[in-house]
């Protein structure tokens, strides 16, 4: 049975208890003595602001509507009145490093319960960007718009071919971040040119949200290593060299703030294809060490490789899988035969002609190989077998081989980013006009506040299906 509000309420209220959420020098912080008797008490204003997320309440003005005309809210929440428009605003923008930490809080509590559902998952590192667009005059498609048909024009006066691309060239012409704030970037999301806050998000392979890091002046000023370059005629590319450089600072914060969390299995997309993440990925100690000093890193990195960039070996051709290929037919990938793990305990994989077969010698019994090519690429009767050694080339072979049942089942796991992605979007609503770089943070992390919420209450009410969004549970 489906509840109703009111019988939702009652399930927070008699599952979730703030107080072991929130730490005491936020409690500490906000009721101290500043001359002003705090009208509002804390847990109120964190419950109405997590309830705003949960039915996706687009503006704090429709919100004190409800509050307005629900006793039930009201009550649950803590408000003996309906406070006025300017509070909750204020509450974000005055308390936001408060409310990451019960952000950050709620990750550790989550972290158990997760690996109980599925240790497998939990383990799963995936990783995606995305921004916030700002209220801001060249958020209007008018602008880009303009922009583009001025280009189009201009092209077919002087003639161009059709290598000019008036896209591209009106992403170049486009300031690099908005005039009302440096920290507005100019990025391309799902198809369109926009400015936007951009931040990055860590999901587990259950989709539930592990670290969120807005790239703004404080992250960079944090990680002065991160060298910025200019940007290029193509946005796209400008996407994916970004993202690759953002990608091992903000794992290096998440696993050094959350030690219980054990990286295992990092899933990502072609823009973290280079042979540099992949060493810093799944070798040494790029994310710490653990209790007995061994360092931290990833097994297994499921990457897509950038079509850009093949791969190569001077004895035989690999295709894009990285699979190797017959010498004499490049077309011809040579057939897996598994893996085996050597007296020193490195792994290799071996691969073996795919023209070769197991023939029974009558007077033995014992089956051999032989190869049945009539262009054979070795003198060897059993054909043409190479082992491969990941260790030696890691963006090869990134601890698994790729377009394997094993690849194709995991790399849909990615997914679940996307779809937490668009989640944590969902929940502003569609009316957040502002362009105040506090306010839509606090959002950002009282909307991955609210999921973690879900996660525990659906725990306790034995209710996993629950555990990405409540929503279903009140519809």
């Amino acid at each position: 049975m489906i509840p109703t509000i009111p019988q939702f309420l009652s399930l927070l209220q008699q599952y979730i208890d703030l107080d072991e959420i929130v730490h005491a020098s936020f409690r500490k912080y906000f009721y101290a003595s500043t001359g002003i008797t705090r009208k509002y008490p804390l847990n109120a204003f964190l419950w109405v602001l997590i309830i705003q997320h949960v039915f996706s309440i687009p503006t704090d003005s429709l919100l004190l509507v409800f509050l307005h005309y629900s006793r039930h809210l009201r009550e649950f929440c803590g408000f003996d009145k309906v406070p006025d428009f300017s509070k909750n605003t204020r509450f974000k923008q005055d308390f936001l490093e408060d409310i990451q930490t019960v952000f950050e809080r709620l990750v550790d509590l989550t972290e158990p319960i997760c690996q109980n559902i599925d240790p497998s998952k939990a383990a799963m590192t995936v990783f995606d960007s995305s921004g916030i667009e700002a209220w801001v005059t060249k958020n209007n498609p008018k602008y880009a718009s303009r922009i583009i048909k001025q280009l189009k024009a201009y092209a077919k006066a002087m003639h161009f071919d059709d290598s000019y691309d008036p896209y591209k060239a009106a992403y170049g012409s486009m300031p690099s971040h908005a005039a009302a704030n440096s920290d507005i970037k100019q990025l391309y999301i799902d198809g369109h040119f926009c400015y936007a806050y951009k931040f990055g998000i860590v999901t587990n392979g259950l989709g539930i949200v592990r670290s969120i890091r807005f790239y703004n002046q404080d992250f960079f000023d944090k990680h002065p290593e991160i060298i910025l370059n200019k940007k290029s005629d193509s946005p796209d590319e400008d996407k994916s060299v970004h993202n690759a450089r953002l990608l091992i600072p903000a794992l290096q914060d998440l696993f050094a703030a959350h030690p219980l969390l054990n990286p295992h299995t990092f899933l990502g997309d072609a823009a973290f294809d280079s042979a540099k993440l992949y060493k810093e990925l799944l070798s040494g100690d790029t994310f710490g060490t653990d209790a007995n000093g061994n360092g931290k890193h990833f097994q297994k990195a499921y990457i897509p490789l950038n079509p850009r960039a093949g791969l190569e070996n001077r004895d035989y051709s690999i295709n894009q899988d990285g699979i190797p290929c017959c010498p004499n037919d490049s077309s011809l990938p040579l057939k897996p035969e598994g893996t085996s793990t050597r007296r020193n305990g490195l792994i290799r994989y071996k691969f073996s002609c795919p023209k070769v077969k197991w023939e029974k010698d009558l007077g033995t019994g014992k089956y051999h190989r032989t190869c049945l090519c009539s262009n054979p690429c070795t003198s060897s009767p059993c054909g043409r077998i190479v082992y491969i050694y990941p260790e030696k080339d890691l963006r090869a072979y990134p601890g698994t081989l790729r377009r394997t049942d094993e690849w194709e089942s995991t790399y849909k796991i990615r997914t679940t980013v996307e779809c937490s992605i668009n989640h944590l979007k969902d929940s502003f609503g569609p009316g957040r006009r502002t362009q105040n770089e506090k306010t839509l943070h606090a959002d950002l992390f009282l909307a991955g506040i609210t999921q973690l919420i879900g996660v525990i209450l659906a725990d306790r009410i034995k209710q996993h299906q629950y555990i990405r969004s409540l929503k279903p549970l009140i519809a």
